[in-house]
């Protein structure tokens, strides 16, 4: 899975996780990822260099992205295009100048 993108990554748990029959549990998984995500940021828990990533905020991250994705792919929302309108109306809203668009 090198270099990525996030529609590549929905694309991915798509193949492999998709039963739009179950969006209500992924989103029960969601929370209960964002939880355990609470937990490790409180215990500062961080993968080391050559460490296992089991139990760490960078696991607990990665779960958070995928049931995200799993939800946006229940709703056949493409989330790299809702990251680009949301950053267009967060310009406008906060008076940033615009960067270059998300790619």
């Amino acid at each position: 899975m090198d270099g990525v993108t996030l529609r590549g990554l929905q694309a991915y748990i798509k193949e492999k996780d998709y039963r739009p029959e179950l969006k209500q549990g992924y989103f029960l998984k969601l929370i209960e990822e964002v939880g355990e995500l609470a937990e490790v940021i409180r215990k500062d828990r961080r993968l080391t260099e050559g460490g296992d990533i089991k139990g760490t905020i960078e696991e607990e991250l990665y779960d958070v992205l995928y049931y995200v994705a799993a939800l946006a792919n229940v709703y056949e929302i493409d989330l790299e295009r809702c990251a680009q309108l949301k950053e267009t109306l967060n310009d406008r809203k906060y008076g940033r100048v615009p960067t270059e668009p998300l790619t």
